[in-house]
């Protein structure tokens, strides 16, 4: 099993780096790298900053939503923790999906708390940080276009129509679910308890659990979620800290063209900060190289004159850099500690 992942892992970073060099060659690489050694430092610091305060605005959603499950967790706990969480992310091949059990592991480990309650809570903050993105996507159009005419350029338009299509269906998908839940878990329930307990007999010193085990996890895992979802005070600050936390992604990107002495429209950042993170579902690690890719065809799309193919990717090159490795740098580190505290134990 293991060494599946680690085969899965390996062939999506070598995908990522393929499709990074056909991004550059795209740029001109000269010409890439002398708009980067271009970049004001001092602006490039700034990118950071707005990182880890998107960072600690995700923590406190995390922070938030254990707190209404029952674990109790100070706030630079949970930073470290969802940095570690953004680390296995990040490195995992379609992103939050393939990330959220090591995720889950973490927190039962780091927080002392049980296993579905944990996924329970990453799986809640990664559904609620949804929302805001498209929310603010969609203010992001409406405000361009009494800017621009965005009829005037079909890949926005494409776009933006994919953006409300996900406004529209992921609530109805949501609210369908929550309508169901108990007739979806019993078919989860049925369908898992064999296939977990056949695993189990092939895992070493893993003991097989029983079908009253395996019902019982996967109804706490419910039980959990629906705690999440009928809690009005802690779902209103985990989607503010959301929201926030996107707004600081967002305002990197603005920085990160102000770094080589390019402005844009905030709007615009607003705009194609949240559709590129869709392509984070990609087979990739933590989206790496289809969020880059979505990021440059979007800004080329939007009508700046000042934006080449060369300063969009040396722009996302810098917010990029930020985003995906100073997570995955600090949450190295802290997977790296919870393993070797484990190891001692």
């Amino acid at each position: 099993m293991a060494r599946e992942n680690l085969r899965a892992t390996v062939l999506g970073f070598l995908g990522a780096f393929a499709v990074f060099a056909l991004l550059f060659y795209f740029a001109g690489v000269e010409e890439l790298v002398d708009t980067l050694q271009m970049a004001d430092v001092g602006t490039v610091g700034l990118v950071v900053l707005t990182t880890l305060a998107w960072l600690a605005a995700w923590s406190l959603a995390l922070r938030t939503v254990l707190g209404v499950l029952g674990v109790d967790l100070s706030l630079a706990k949970s930073f470290f923790i969802f940095s570690g969480a953004m680390f296995s992310n990040n490195i995992t091949p379609f992103g939050q999906a393939g990330g959220e059990p090591v995720t889950a592991y973490l927190i039962s480990q780091s927080a002392d708390a049980e296993y579905e309650t944990s996924l329970a809570a990453i799986a809640s903050v990664d559904t609620l940080n949804f929302v805001p993105s498209i929310t603010i996507a969609l203010v992001g159009a409406a405000y361009y276009a009494t800017e621009v005419t965005l009829g005037t350029n079909r890949n926005l338009v494409l776009a933006l129509a994919a953006v409300v299509v996900l406004a529209v269906a992921v609530p109805a998908l949501g609210y369908t679910t929550w309508q169901y839940r108990y007739q979806l878990e019993d078919r989860i329930v049925s369908a898992l308890t064999p296939a977990i307990r056949t695993v189990a007999r092939y895992v070493p010193r893993a003991p097989v659990p029983t079908e009253t085990g395996v019902e019982r996890r996967i109804d706490g895992f419910f039980r959990a979620i629906e705690r999440v979802a009928t809690n009005p005070r802690g779902l209103a600050i985990a989607l503010g800290a959301s929201a926030f936390g996107w707004f600081c992604q967002m305002l990197g990107l603005w920085l990160s063209f102000r770094a080589i002495g390019i402005d844009i429209p905030l709007s615009i950042a607003m705009l194609v900060v949240p559709i590129g993170a869709i392509a984070g579902v990609t087979p990739l690690p933590g989206g790496a190289g289809g969020i880059e890719t979505v990021l440059v065809a979007l800004l080329l799309a939007a009508p700046l004159p000042t934006v080449t193919r060369s300063i969009a990717v040396a722009a996302i090159v810098i917010f990029r850099g930020a985003v995906y490795w100073v997570p995955t740098l600090l949450g190295g580190g802290v997977m790296a500690w919870v393993s070797f505290v484990g190891s001692r134990s």
